[in-house]
């Protein structure tokens, strides 16, 4: 944690809870990660619902969290559950060296969230910045040199707009066996990613499968 982070965090444990009970709460309502601000009690044009397109998301939402429950299910180091991340309705796993870092800024999510070393692997609808469903690999902080891996499938790639390597939706359904293209992008993107930042090479391969032999 940051120091204005844990600064701020003591202070509120020092102050303890009010004498009378909680105080009134406050709620902001300016809606976040949308390039829209009206308030959301005053939004009357982003309120459409279409049965269509939320069936098709949880029916690709599923498959691809099937996908990142099978990565992290042999990782032997500390990872995340699949998350399911409500600004840009990605799912992510999130797995950690055991190694902390400086946050990238001193906001209140980066000191909380991005004070470790971590490899992420998800799954996104798309967004106006890349219009179309894909898988998605990043590691924190990012050494020189991470973007200039070849991952398999073949179809993964580097986004130099994005920061991450992708490997689109529609590329993965189009093989033999979707399940496992994916599954395989996200094993490369972690074998990258522990080769490249220095990880424990015994985290990289138990994600692959291959757990340390019994002593």
């Amino acid at each position: 944690m940051c120091a204005d982070c844990a600064n701020r965090a003591s202070t509120r444990w020092a102050s303890g809870p009010s004498p009378s009970g909680p105080g009134p709460v406050q709620i902001n309502p300016r809606p976040q990660e949308v390039p829209w601000n009206t308030p959301l009690d005053q939004d009357e044009e982003h309120a459409t619902y279409d049965p269509a397109h939320v069936s098709a998301y949880f029916a690709a939402a599923a498959r691809a969290a099937l996908v990142l429950s099978a990565l992290r299910a042999p990782c032997r180091g500390r990872c995340s559950p699949v998350n399911a991340w409500w600004g840009s309705f990605d799912l992510a796993v999130s797995l950690f060296s055991g190694q902390p870092t400086e946050p990238a800024s001193g906001g209140f999510i980066m000191c909380n969230a991005g004070d470790a070393q971590q490899i992420e692997i998800g799954w996104w609808p798309g967004d106006p910045r890349y219009p179309r469903a894909a898988f998605f690999a990043y590691a924190y902080p990012a050494p020189e040199g991470f973007a200039a891996a070849t991952l398999s499938p073949a179809a993964a790639r580097w986004d130099a707009g994005l920061g991450e390597y992708v490997l689109d939706w529609d590329d993965a359904r189009a093989s033999a066996d979707p399940h496992r293209a994916a599954l395989e992008f996200g094993r490369s993107s972690v074998r990258h990613a522990c080769a490249v930042c220095g990880w424990d090479p015994a985290l990289a391969a138990s994600v692959q499968g291959e757990p340390p032999p019994i002593a």
